[in-house]
């Protein structure tokens, strides 16, 4: 008997869900619709910042899923969920359709985090998250003139790379003391730092945004940091981090996270046995990721037990991040900080591009976790150490 499942969202993560149940689902047991709230399919959110360098919308789009060919797949664009009766086990959409399911996965997402500060929805401020977003900063783009982005995380970063691309003069705005503070140590963000400067980024650290202030036409003009600097800007984009999309799952009366997010257990699942959460609107025992890499890990498992293959529970041990941020290496995996316990840190450094920090646990040596920057060696070939002792040659692996 052929099942429903339907997916709420078609980012990166949903689409992978339903990929990996095309492949796995060999008796056709499941028909699957997906509600997209985008009128574009799936496309490579990471690599958003080409889109802006001569990639089409066609290029950056999601293969491995036939939705036009395969009867067993339905792909509705612009069609949001807009509640959900579990009761019923029946989902409403915007256009009006109501959609019986089987088994129900939430891969709802993100949405990016504008600050409430003073002028924050003045004519020229952006946010970057979607083909959309880009187009509309396209458009507004001064060759020449300077734009401010507020947030110095990877988001921050790939908005001021957009900038740059554009022909701007990229300011970069963190509250804390350095560039990505949630995935670099001070000694990687220093090697990262000296090279977005050398491109032409101005970047200013331990300080906050006031105020967006306008000009005589109402549109934004200047930008008012907590240090007094007053910075011109003929635009802003905020990229200070994203909130999981966890509205429907309230409306559902479905637990959420301490800090937002739909809460799951350690294979997806929520309260109520048919309905599972994935990607960043999932907090996986309480926490959401945000990243792309342990979404996929999330997709895969649910695909598994969909298909009654046996499961892989979620564990964040394996997340990793690497990444090539306009043309530096940085990459943290493993355990990245003390967390006030009982580690080992051992630093290797050469010149100001090159810099690299294992824990090892005091009692064996085992191999933690690290933190690279620059022109290092692989991650990966370090990363296959952990939870045992590293080799005699950890140096030469870390700075070949």
């Amino acid at each position: 008997m052929t099942r429903t499942l339907v997916v709420v969202g078609h980012g990166m993560v949903g689409h992978r869900l339903v990929e990996r149940l095309g492949v796995l689902d060999g008796g056709r047991r499941w028909r699957v619709v997906v509600l997209a709230e985008e009128h574009h399919p799936a496309y490579d959110r990471v690599s958003l910042s080409s889109y802006l360098d001569g990639k089409s919308r066609s290029d950056l789009t999601l293969p491995g899923v036939d939705f036009r060919n395969d009867p067993r797949m339905e792909l509705l664009l612009g069609c949001p969920a807009v509640a959900v009766d579990r009761a019923a086990r029946a989902v409403s959409t915007g256009r009006g359709d109501r959609i019986g399911y089987d088994a129900l996965v939430l891969a709802t997402g993100s949405r990016p985090f504008v600050p409430p500060v003073p002028g924050h929805d003045l004519p020229g401020c952006f946010v970057y998250r979607t083909f959309d977003d880009l187009d509309a900063l396209r458009a507004a783009a001064r060759p020449g003139r300077a734009g401010v982005v507020v947030g110095g995380g990877l988001l921050g970063l790939e908005a001021a790379n957009a900038l740059r691309l554009l022909g701007m003069r990229p300011h970069v705005v963190e509250t804390a003391p350095h560039l990505m503070p949630a995935q670099l140590d001070p000694g990687a963000a220093g090697v990262l730092h000296r090279h977005v400067t050398g491109l032409g980024l101005r970047v200013h650290c331990a300080t906050a945004t006031t105020s967006i202030d306008a000009g005589a036409d109402g549109t934004v003009a200047s930008v008012t940091l907590s240090d007094g600097t007053v910075l011109d800007a003929a635009l802003v984009v905020f990229a200070a981090g994203v909130r999981p999309r966890d509205e429907l799952a309230e409306a559902m009366g479905l637990e959420r996270g301490g800090r937002g997010g739909i809460l799951v257990d350690g294979l997806c699942r929520t309260g109520d046995e048919r309905v599972w959460a994935v990607g960043d609107c999932a907090a996986v025992r309480g926490r959401c990721y945000g990243l792309a890499a342990p979404g996929y890990r999330m997709a895969d498992s649910v695909a598994r037990q969909l298909t009654g293959e046996h499961p892989e529970p979620f564990d964040d041990a394996g997340t990793a991040t690497t990444l090539k941020l306009l043309g530096v290496r940085v990459a943290a995996f493993g355990a990245t900080g003390t967390d006030g316990g009982a580690v080992v840190e051992v630093v290797f450094a050469e010149g100001a591009d090159r810099y690299a920090k294992v824990l090892l646990s005091p009692d064996g040596g085992h191999l933690l976790g690290g933190i690279l920057a620059g022109d290092t060696g692989s991650c990966a070939a370090v990363r296959s150490f952990v939870g045992r002792p590293p080799p005699a040659d950890l140096e030469q692996l870390l700075l070949p």
